[in-house]
C-alpha cells in the first residue's frame, strides 16, 4: 500500500503518482499521517486497526474518512458516526443490519461493508467500508441531466445483477436513488456500487423484527405506491419501480413524477401516469426509442401484480427498446465503448415506428386497470386493496397514506432533484377531499412520523 505525502490518499502497492496532484508516491508504512488541528481523529487508529488519513465527505449521518486497515493492508472508508445519532438506537440499529445483511450479500455490485464497532478510546461508533473512488450518478446527473443510452444499459444490467442477487435472498432495498448508486470509472466503463442496504425490508421468514420511529425508507421521487402507503404487501417489485423511475430521469432529464413537496410527489405516483418519455424526445439529449414507452409503462404501473417482474427484466427491456440482442448479463460486461457501437448500429431499428396493435402475446399486450389516457386522471381513484391493501376504514387519516416518509426526506429529495413544481391536477369530485388534507397537512407544519415495521 502507498500514499501520496502530500494528499494522503492510498494507492496499490504498483502505483507511483498520486492521479490528484502528481506527486511522487512513497510506501504507507513510511509515511506517518500529519496530526490535523481541526480534527484530531487524522493520524490516530481506531478500535487498533483502522489508521484514519484524511476526510472525504460530511454528511447528516456521520463524517466520512479515507483509511487504511492496518491488518489487512488494504484501502478502506471510514463512516464515523455524530454524536447525536450515536445516541439514536434506531440510527445504530441501521447501521448494525446494514453490516450484518452485506455478509449474505455478493459484492461485485454492492459495496461490501467490513465492520460496525465502538472504539472505546475515542468513544465513537463507525462504519467500515471498502473505498470507493469515482462519483455517485447523483452527481452525474447534476453536472450531464443525461447519461448516454450505452453508459445507461450497462449501469442498469449490472444494478441488476446486485439487486437480483439480494431479492433472491429475499431483501428489498427499499431506497433506490441516484444517491445510492456509485459508479467506479475504469478504462472499459462504470464498474457500479449499490449503497446503502440499512433500509433494507428482510422477507424472509426468521427475520429479525425491528420497529422503527421515524426511519427513512424512501425517497419520494423514486417510491412505488405500495411503499408510499406502507403496505405490508411490498417486494422486490417495489425496487423495480424505483429503479424504473431512476433510468427514467437518466433517459429523460426529469423524474416521472413531479410536486412542489413530498405529498404533492406522492400524490402524483398514487394517481397520475407517467408522461410517455418519447414526449421528451424534442428536449433530449440522445434519441429515445419508441419502445421505451412501453418499457416504462409496464415498469412504472401501479398495480405491482402486472409490473415488470425483476430488474433483471427491466435491465433486458432497456437494452432490447435500444435494440441490442443478449441480454442484461452480457452488456454489464460489455465495454461502453462496444455497447455505444451496436446502439448506433441498431439505431435504425430501435427509432422505428411501433405497431399501432402490440402481437399477441407481447407482455405489453396485458391489460391495465389502472391505466388511462395519457395527461387525464384516473375515473376512480387508486385503490391498493386489488392486491392486498387494508380497507379504507382501516385507515383513518392522509397520515397513513404517507406512512415512514418524513418531510426532511422530501425536502432533501427535492434539493437533491432540483425539479419544477408540477401542474395543480384537474378537479374531481373524489380528488377534492383528498387535496384538502394533503393541503391541511402541509400547512399544519407536515406529516406525522409513524411507526413503520422493517422486515
Amino acid at each position: 500500500m502507498k500514499s501520496c505525502p502530500k494528499c494522503q490518499r492510498t494507492y496499490p502497492d504498483d502505483a507511483a503518482f498520486c492521479a490528484e496532484d502528481g506527486s511522487s508516491l512513497v510506501f504507507t508504512s513510511m509515511l506517518p499521517v500529519a496530526q490535523d488541528a481541526k480534527d484530531p481523529r487524522i493520524g490516530q487508529r481506531l478500535c487498533g486497526r483502522y489508521e484514519i488519513r484524511r476526510v472525504v465527505a460530511d454528511g447528516g449521518m456521520g463524517r466520512v474518512y479515507e483509511g487504511v486497515d492496518k491488518q489487512a493492508n488494504a484501502r478502506i472508508a471510514v463512516k464515523v458516526l455524530h454524536d447525536d445519532v450515536s445516541k439514536d438506537e434506531v440510527a445504530l440499529e441501521r447501521f448494525k443490519r446494514e453490516y450484518e445483511i452485506s455478509s449474505q450479500l455478493p459484492h461485485d455490485h454492492i459495496v461490501k461493508v467490513m465492520d460496525f464497532q465502538f472504539d472505546q478510546q475515542q468513544k465513537v461508533w463507525m462504519l467500515v467500508m471498502e473505498f470507493l473512488d469515482g462519483e455517485e450518478l447523483r452527481v452525474v446527473l447534476k453536472r450531464d441531466k443525461f447519461i448516454p443510452p450505452e453508459r445507461l444499459i450497462r449501469m442498469m444490467s449490472q444494478v441488476a445483477i446486485g439487486l437480483d442477487e439480494a431479492h433472491a435472498r429475499q431483501f428489498v432495498h427499499r431506497d433506490l436513488k441516484p444517491d445510492n448508486l456509485f459508479l467506479c470509472g475504469t478504462r472499459e466503463g462504470d464498474i457500479v456500487k449499490l449503497l446503502d442496504f440499512g433500509s433494507v425490508k428482510d422477507k424472509n421468514k426468521d427475520a429479525k423484527k425491528l420497529t422503527v420511529m421515524g426511519t427513512t425508507i424512501g425517497s419520494p421521487f423514486y417510491m412505488a405506491p405500495e411503499q408510499a402507503q406502507g403496505l405490508e404487501t411490498l417486494d422486490a417489485r417495489a425496487d423495480v419501480f424505483a429503479l424504473a423511475a431512476i433510468a427514467y430521469e437518466c433517459i429523460c432529464g426529469t423524474v416521472p413524477f413531479q410536486g412542489t413537496n413530498g405529498p404533492s410527489i406522492l400524490l402524483a405516483i398514487l394517481t397520475k401516469e407517467a408522461p410517455p418519455p418519447s414526449s421528451y424526445a424534442a428536449k433530449a439529449k440522445y434519441p429515445i426509442p419508441p419502445a421505451m414507452d412501453e418499457v416504462m409503462e409496464l415498469a412504472l404501473v401501479k398495480n405491482p401484480n402486472i409490473r415488470t417482474k425483476s430488474v433483471g427484466d427491466l435491465a433486458d427491456a432497456l437494452g432490447r427498446a435500444y435494440g441490442l440482442d443478449g441480454d442484461h448479463k452480457v452488456w454489464a460486461k460489455t465495454p461502453t465503448a462496444e455497447l455505444a457501437k451496436q446502439v448506433e448500429a441498431n439505431k435504425a431499428k430501435a427509432m422505428a415506428p411501433r405497431a399501432a396493435s402490440p402481437a399477441m402475446g407481447d407482455p405489453f399486450a396485458q391489460p391495465d386497470p389502472f391505466a388511462q389516457p395519457r395527461g387525464q386522471l384516473p375515473s376512480q381513484p387508486f385503490n391498493p386493496q386489488s392486491y392486498g391493501a387494508p380497507p379504507p376504514e382501516a385507515s383513518a387519516s392522509m397520515d397513513q397514506a404517507f406512512a415512514g416518509v418524513r418531510q426532511a426526506e422530501f425536502t432533501q429529495g427535492q434539493q437533491a432533484w432540483g425539479g419544477q413544481a408540477a401542474g395543480v391536477p384537474q378537479k374531481t369530485a373524489w380528488l377534492l377531499p383528498l387535496l384538502v388534507g394533503v393541503v391541511a397537512l402541509v400547512l399544519g407544519g407536515g406529516i406525522a412520523i409513524v411507526v413503520v415495521l422493517m422486515h
